[in-house]
């Protein structure tokens, strides 16, 4: 069958976010927590570079690194960027400019957030800043609030005053950090393009609609507008289902967060009929145990859902393995 054009192509915001747990070794536990007791830490590369923030191999040689060493809390700005609209999770809650400093004693740049009040006109290239201690420090980089204009002398804070030469550490600290835990999250909006566009709108029509390649003949569900395989477009809706055929599974063991299905639960590549591709599906009204490769499902519909909430067994007799071994 051959349907109406889609008129209108769906656009929605989508969150992915995850936690990120990682050890620390001993380069980045001294560097994470100096930062809690408010001292700056570097490494010293053999041919006499101090790299800020520090890493454990030397990025010219390979060389394994461990000679620490303390650098002042002051530094230069060396390149910016203004950040008009600061985002969730950013340093600052107003317009800020993102910085490179190279830090009084250091080699290198470290990038963080510059607070300058008075907007980017009062931001340059070479102007001088400082840190700015966060109140409660945890051992990460968060506890540098941000970098804020300095007036004063280089090392003038009472504590590095007189030299710009970075001071041996030793890199010990009761207490140290040794793995921290950091959220990755990406915030963006996804268009799904012509050809899916038309099949979510079929589906809020509990429908299940795919494309058919002009050259190779095949249907694909869900369609992407092209055949993979031939590399041609695909205009040609072609209805398919609503039943299909278990092509292969996995048992979930493991419980998600935010989902509200118990565990374990079967997972599972459904070839629904008329088409040539399996799609994937959750696998429900049987046990676990039971689910197997050509076993024939429906798909279930809760009320308001835009998609089936489960497929569930037909009662049909298994497919033959030689109908689907095209799909596994």
């Amino acid at each position: 069958m051959t349907a109406a054009p889609t008129p209108e192509t769906l656009r929605a915001p989508l969150v992915v976010e995850f936690p990120f747990t990682r050890s620390l070794g001993p380069v980045q536990s001294a560097f994470l927590t100096g930062l809690r007791e408010r001292t700056l830490l570097g490494v010293r590369t053999t041919d006499g570079r101090v790299l800020v923030p520090p890493v454990e191999y030397d990025p010219v040689t390979a060389e394994e690194i461990r000679d620490l060493v303390e650098v002042a809390p002051s530094g230069t700005v060396t390149t910016w960027a203004w950040n008009p609209a600061p985002r969730r999770g950013q340093p600052l809650g107003h317009p800020f400019a993102w910085v490179l400093v190279r830090l009084d004693g250091a080699d290198t740049a470290l990038l963080h957030a510059l607070d300058a009040p008075g907007g980017p006109d009062t931001v340059r290239t070479g102007m001088r800043v400082r840190v700015r201690w966060a109140p409660h420090r945890t051992g990460a980089i968060t506890d540098i609030a941000c970098f804020e204009p300095y007036d004063g002398a280089p090392h003038d804070d009472g504590v590095h005053a007189g030299t710009p030469q970075p001071r041996p550490h030793t890199g010990r600290f009761t207490d140290p950090v040794t793995g921290i835990v950091a959220s990755a999250r990406l915030d963006y909006t996804y268009s799904p393009g012509r050809a899916q566009t038309g099949y979510l709108h079929a589906l809020a029509d509990r429908r299940a609609v795919g494309e058919r390649c002009p050259s190779c003949r095949k249907v694909y569900v869900p369609p992407r507008g092209a055949c993979p395989t031939c590399g041609v477009a695909t205009t040609e809706q072609v209805e398919v289902g609503p039943r299909g055929t278990v092509t292969t599974y996995c048992i979930v063991n493991i419980k998600a967060k935010n989902l509200d299905i118990e565990v374990p639960y079967v997972y599972a590549h459904i070839a629904l009929d008329g088409a040539d591709l399996a799609l994937h599906g959750r696998i429900g009204g049987i046990p676990y145990d039971q689910v197997r490769m050509g076993l024939r499902v429906e798909p279930v519909w809760t009320e308001g859902s835009r998609y089936p909430d489960h497929y569930r067994p037909t009662g049909e007799p298994d497919a033959d393995y030689d109908t689907y071994k095209e799909l596994l």
